[in-house]
């Protein structure tokens, strides 16, 4: 559909460079494990790679490398000046201490630095990481250089360059676009009931945010068990129980015990999945029984499985348009940084809104005009603009 000729889609179809290094790492017993870690830059034709870092077990390059084309459609959806970046090590951070998680945060830092700043690449958060790993790679980076390099990471500590705002922004922005969809598709925002797989950040506030708009949220669950009450859940206790380490079935609130699949098939008017891939797949597609799901996590939905939803008539709200809001305060955070002048929350969350509505109603206007579904708008949009601006800068030399 945008007529890309095969010079431009050989180009884009392939990441620009990978570097994968493996390297050690004292553990608090004295013993060395060795580990492996990944940075992959898909396009930097918009800008600086953008993109974040997981530590996760099942870690895999592979899985990197998507990561990091998806951020370059998302960074170019959003209109930020950024290409596409990820990062990952297999590890499972759960499983050490803080002072090893440091010792590897910094030296997978030093073994990847080259690639590294804030006119080059700038990490940010990712599923098994977090402000403090933040703050230490940013420390890290600053003391090869000499001097702070605050711009150089993103969802950092406020106390140590980050921005008011940063750490509810992805599901700030996926609340925004979810009631973009409901008054898009008709549906009344009063009432809507809201299931939301995936109960981290992300989910919290989308749910928080929803609730507080009038909908009804009754189901949620994490990776250990979920919680489900058709009258609307307590989303304040389950939180504060889920922080203070507990589970669901713990927070002695209103509801019954339900299982991760079982939420994913409740008669709901919308549907979250908010934590890994591949959430909605072939096996359970068919199960799925709401008016609109929103990806909050990246690609949750399969394609043999998004293929199911839209015989069903349920309209998908792609993750380059839904979870963008996290990418997009660290873009305020990043300009904030290099300015050395910072912004409030009213602020933050007012431009937030802005640049969130402004991206929902260019697909959902793509979307009318060329009767195509939404994700396939938005990818329209973003590799449109990641081409265009790859072919006005040319090839070198």
């Amino acid at each position: 559909m945008l007529h890309l000729d095969e010079d431009a889609r050989c180009v884009l179809r392939e990441v620009k460079r990978i570097f994968q290094v493996h390297f050690p790492v004292v553990l608090d017993d004295g013993s060395v494990e060795v580990f492996v870690g990944n940075r992959v830059h898909h396009n930097i034709a918009r800008g600086p790679a953008k993109g974040g870092i997981r530590y996760e077990p099942g870690a895999t390059l592979d899985q990197t490398k998507a990561l990091a084309m998806t951020m370059s459609w998302k960074t170019a959806l959003m209109s930020l000046p950024f290409g596409g970046a990820a990062g990952s090590v297999r590890v499972d951070p759960h499983r050490m201490s803080s002072r090893e998680l440091e010792r590897l945060t910094r030296r997978f830092t030093t073994e990847i630095s080259l690639l590294l700043g804030p006119e080059r690449d700038i990490p940010a958060p990712d599923i098994g990481t977090g402000p403090q790993i933040m703050a230490w790679i940013m420390d890290t980076i600053s003391m090869h250089q000499g001097f702070s390099v605050t711009a150089s990471v993103t969802g950092k500590p406020i106390e140590a360059g980050g921005s008011v705002g940063r750490v509810e922004a992805a599901g700030r922005g996926l609340a925004i676009v979810l009631m973009h969809a409901l008054r898009n598709t008709g549906l009344s925002l009063e009432g809507a009931t809201v299931a939301v797989e995936g109960f981290g950040n992300v989910g919290r506030t989308c749910a928080r945010l929803l609730g507080e708009a009038g909908c009804r949220v009754v189901a949620v669950s994490d990776s250990h068990d979920g919680w489900h009450c058709d009258r609307g859940l307590d989303l304040a206790r389950l939180e504060a129980g889920k922080l203070a380490g507990g589970r669901m079935a713990d927070a002695n609130v209103p509801g019954e015990s339900i299982t991760r699949e079982e939420l994913l098939g409740l008669p709901v008017t919308v549907l979250v999945p908010a934590s890994v891939e591949s959430t909605i797949n072939s096996s359970n597609a068919s199960r799925v029984r709401a008016r609109i799901v929103a990806e909050g996590a990246n690609g949750p939905i399969t394609p043999a499985a998004e293929a199911v939803l839209a015989e069903d008539g349920i309209v998908v709200v792609p993750d380059i348009l839904a979870n963008a809001g996290g990418v997009t305060v660290s873009y305020f955070e990043w300009v904030q940084d290099l300015q050395s002048f910072f912004w409030d929350e009213k602020e933050i969350n007012a431009q937030l809104e802005r640049a969130m509505l402004r991206a929902s109603e260019q697909v959902w206007a793509y979307h009318a005009r060329q009767r195509v579904p939404l994700r396939e708008a938005a990818y329209l949009i973003a590799v449109g603009r990641v081409a265009r601006a790859a072919k006005a800068r040319g090839i070198y030399p």
